[in-house]
């Protein structure tokens, strides 16, 4: 279900860097944001659509572009997916999807406007509030009215009085990732858990790596304006907080037995697809899908816990925070081990593994992040200490995302120059080629181009 987004992703690397974010968000009509709901009212877009605020037709604010609405909207870019992702619910798959489950008009099933709109209860409705806005503002920065709408603005306001007033604060990291992954990977929360079912009935595979997705949603420019009021934002710390949160939502999930199973069944969502997803025959030459893991110690056979985001946090422990490094690493392999053994441990050791994660999120949103960051993050991921990690699918395209978007980071940042990224991208494409259909997965070509992808990158240091 991923191979229409990976090969738009692997097109991108082909691009210049200005052009290279684009080609991908054509998956975000079908993996909205999150809508995470608050408190005050949800006054809609057309609150925030005025000439004098974020509806003008050119991007030339003094303050903020003031085009941001323009952009959310696009009917022909990657940029305006939010927009439309109500109405891909009225669309043909959608619809086929909620006929599968008996969910009745997709469009007015709770089930999938939790991610699909701004599902706001009936009485924090105000009165330009609509659904069919799709993902509007309020998804991602909260609820406006009676908190921030009236004060952002105001000229004594700055971002931190705004943040003060119930604004999400979304150039914290951490902030941003959980708003990112109430849909992108899933929450407690109603209408924003996508089972096992969904996927059967023709929901698309969830994947999310949060520096890309930013990027993705960009509607702002990173100028002095900008860096006055929020910072300088840190690409290398986004992508390895994103690392985390993701880790750390995804066991914590798990961890719960109203999400871990569905009857008498696990809940195959958390599992890898591809381990079970293959051609079975009955002749005596069998051909294996898979290669012996040494990070997951499960027995032969049995579906392993999808563990992309794991193996990305165990890579990026190793660069940036060594002293928790191999506390999670073996936290991570305790609850693979677990998984074998029976429910209670693996829930144990699912909670254990979260509450390592999230030690590690903090420490990476909180340390100083230096030139030689992604370099050695860079090198952890493609390097011998990995490499054999990358048997599966899902984990090889997680690491080429994050080789991808560590380049773009010291592309954005001057470490490394237009020039200089425009030789890798081949060998960059060349991964992003080996992963984009996953039937057809090259394991050995995936890694040969990632290492000499890595390589590359690593002689410019």
């Amino acid at each position: 279900m991923t191979g229409h987004w990976v090969e738009a992703i692997a097109q991108r690397a082909l691009r210049p860097v200005a052009l290279r974010v684009a080609a991908v968000l054509a998956l975000a009509a079908l993996y909205p944001v999150s809508t995470a709901i608050g408190n005050g009212t949800y006054e809609g877009v057309a609150s925030c659509a005025g000439s004098t605020c974020h509806g003008r037709a050119e991007g030339n604010g003094a303050v903020v572009r003031q085009d941001e609405i323009a952009t959310w909207q696009e009917p022909s870019s990657p940029s305006g997916a939010h927009s439309r992702a109500y109405a891909v619910l009225g669309g043909r798959r959608g619809q086929q999807i909620a006929a599968s489950l008996g969910l009745g008009n997709a469009q007015s099933a709770p089930a999938c406007l939790g991610c699909h709109a701004t599902n706001a209860p009936q009485g924090q409705r105000g009165a330009k509030f609509t659904l069919t806005d799709g993902v509007g503002c309020e998804s991602c920065h909260g609820a406006s009215g009676g908190t921030w709408l009236a004060e952002h603005y105001a000229l004594p306001a700055t971002h931190a009085s705004n943040v003060a007033a119930g604004l999400t604060p979304l150039d914290n990291p951490r902030a941003r990732a959980n708003v990112c992954l109430d849909c992108h990977y899933g929450s407690s929360k109603p209408g924003q858990f996508v089972t096992h079912a969904m996927m059967a009935a023709g929901h698309p595979r969830v994947s999310f790596e949060l520096d890309l997705f930013s990027a993705l949603q960009q509607h702002h420019q990173i100028d002095g304006d900008y860096t006055a009021r929020k910072g300088v934002p840190d690409g290398v710390r986004l992508w390895a907080v994103g690392q985390a949160e993701a880790v750390r939502r995804s066991t914590s999930l798990f961890a719960q037995p109203r999400f871990a199973y569905e009857g008498a069944f696990p809940q195959f969502y958390f599992l890898d697809c591809h381990s079970c997803h293959r051609t079975i025959t009955d002749g005596p030459q069998r051909k294996l899908t898979f290669e012996t893991n040494p990070g997951r110690p499960i027995p032969f056979g049995n579906p392993p816990f999808n563990d992309e985001n794991i193996i990305m946090l165990s890579a990026v422990a190793g660069a940036l925070v060594p002293g928790e490094a191999e506390a999670f690493r073996t936290a991570a392999r305790d609850f693979h081990k677990a998984m074998g053994a029976g429910p209670e441990q693996t829930r144990a050791a699912a909670q254990a593994l979260s509450g390592r994660a999230g030690a590690l999120s903090e420490a990476l949103s909180g340390r100083a992040y230096g030139n030689a960051d992604a370099f050695r993050v860079i090198a952890i991921i493609a390097g011998e200490a990995t490499a054999p990690r990358f048997t599966d699918y899902a984990g090889s395209v997680q690491a080429v995302m994050a080789i991808d978007t560590l380049l773009n980071a010291l592309v954005r940042e001057g470490r490394v120059t237009q020039g200089a990224a425009a030789g890798i991208r081949g060998d960059i494409a060349r991964a992003y080629k080996a992963v984009e259909e996953p039937n057809a997965y090259r394991p050995s070509a995936f890694r040969a181009a990632l290492k000499s992808a890595a390589g590359a990158i690593g002689r410019l240091q």
